[in-house]
């Protein structure tokens, strides 16, 4: 931590801290998080070396930038990207009930989906979107997915994870009824945020998590202000099918022409080129003939072979 000053600590949960930083040589400032595997069970401290790998692969423009990592006295240190603006839920509730425009929502909502595609593509699971761990900067024009905390890995692209995680207002049906889920539980949880960012209130409340599940696991949510596209109030009625297999693939939704226009707003070409070359190749390549009796992945499937299919 020598390098480091200290500026501020910005966050605290059982296994560290998370501190605001500047570095000595360049004075940028970044967010350093502290990890102290003496309090911390082998698994706990295998997922946190998990996530520094992971972390590491992480390159994109809307996914929180890893600087990289150390160890020191039984502790880790994680070194990230400080975005100098909020966490998307102050942003949403700065607006004391002012719905934000149909323009905003789309572009922070692309954004957001751009970063998870890149962690999709990679046969990675967010497990914690929320508006929460949605980062801010450039005076809010620019949004990243960020705290891959409790992130995983799925090596086989039809393993599904089984762990109950996240905030309770984001979990999926599945989650609430302790089935298997992959990919399509981020979704719904993008399904989340993104009807927090159209009425500013979460979907589904309870006055306790009995109540609350019962309202997630039938869908059950106010409609939004028909202000908004039939384009916009239609997709947030996909994302919350209670069937993850009805669910689209983050990759359909970002060929929605509504939303794809927008792309390269946020994407140089050579980042274009190289996001979405391969979901180009491998659709290619589902389209050929097939042996008889092969079935092709549907869009539950984590490998890119349906992803046209809404």
């Amino acid at each position: 931590m020598d390098k480091y000053d200290v500026i501020k600590t910005i966050g605290e949960g059982a296994f560290g801290k998370a501190y605001l930083a500047k570095g000595k040589s360049d004075s940028k400032h970044c967010v350093i998080k502290e990890i102290n595997f003496a309090k911390m069970p082998i698994h706990e401290k295998e997922a946190s070396e998990k996530e520094v790998i992971l972390l590491a692969k992480m390159k994109h423009p809307n996914i929180v930038t890893f600087f990289g990592s150390f160890q020191e006295n039984g502790r880790l240190f994680i070194v990230m990207e400080y975005c100098d603006g909020e966490d998307l839920m102050k942003r949403i509730n700065r607006q004391q009930g002012v719905l934000f425009s149909e323009d905003q929502i789309l572009d922070w909502f692309v954004q957001i989906s751009l970063g998870l595609k890149h962690i999709h593509d990679r046969k990675i699971l967010h497990r914690d979107i929320k508006a929460q761990n949605i980062f801010l900067s450039k005076n809010g024009m620019v949004a990243k997915l960020g705290d891959f905390g409790i992130a995983t890995v799925l090596n086989n692209s039809m393993e599904l994870a089984r762990t109950c995680v996240g905030t309770p207002y984001y979990l999926s049906p599945e989650i609430c009824q302790n089935k298997p889920y992959n990919n399509k539980t981020d979704i719904w949880s993008l399904g989340c945020v993104l009807y927090e960012l159209c009425t500013l209130k979460h979907p589904f409340e309870g006055n306790n998590l009995h109540q609350l599940v019962l309202k997630i696991c039938q869908a059950h949510f106010a409609p939004v202000s028909p202000r908004f596209s039939c384009d916009l109030r239609s997709l947030i009625s996909q994302l919350f099918k209670v069937s993850p297999r009805d669910r689209p693939s983050v990759n359909s939704i970002l060929k929605r022409p509504f939303l794809e226009n927008l792309i390269a707003k946020y994407l140089t070409p050579e980042v274009i080129q190289e996001e979405f070359n391969h979901t180009l190749e491998s659709r290619a390549r589902s389209s050929a003939p097939q042996p008889a009796g092969k079935v092709i992945g549907g869009e539950n499937d984590l490998t890119m072979k349906s992803e046209s299919i809404d």
